[in-house]
């Protein structure tokens, strides 16, 4: 039984993902910095004085902090699609690559929340037999997570019934 890719030498043809999922992701980080700036400075600012009230803005080190690290993250994001499984790598300081053999996969969804829809992405999750072994591909353009998910699809049932 063959189990992985074989015969290939040349090496996969990655794709990131679009940038809208980065934009989504820093536009929740400076609604919930400034939340947080409010909250600690309208409290200090009546309590104890406008001086106190400047202690908001130590809000923005983390504000900074996860702009960059937000678009490191968004970079490391990949996948690729080979003649027998599909690869997904991401993390920047640790790097996970996950491997879903074709014939493995039983289902593959396609979800979209409602902020998701409101930037125009989707985002592709994938479920095998174990469970550790479930992956997701998120922040796809809707037209890419769909293709996707047929193509894995048909890949699917074709590699399972030589099963």
């Amino acid at each position: 039984m063959e189990t992985g890719t074989t015969g290939e030498t040349e090496r996969p043809a990655w794709a990131g993902l679009p940038g809208g999922l980065l934009s989504l992701r820093r536009l929740l980080l400076v609604v919930w910095t400034v939340v947080l700036a409010l909250a600690t400075a309208l409290p200090l600012g009546l309590l104890a004085g406008a001086g106190w009230a400047a202690f908001g803005a130590i809000w923005l080190l983390p504000l900074v902090w996860g702009w960059v690290l937000l678009g490191r993250n968004w970079r490391s994001w990949r996948y690729a699609e080979r003649a027998d499984d599909l690869l997904i790598s991401r993390g920047v300081l640790w790097r996970q690559e996950t491997v879903v053999p074709y014939g493995r996969m039983q289902l593959v969804e396609v979800t979209s929340g409602p902020l998701e829809r409101r930037f125009g992405l989707a985002s592709v999750q994938l479920h095998t037999a174990a469970a550790a072994t479930d992956a997701k591909i998120p922040g796809l353009a809707p037209d890419e997570a769909e293709r996707l998910r047929d193509r894995l699809t048909e890949l699917g049932e074709a590699r399972s019934a030589g099963l």
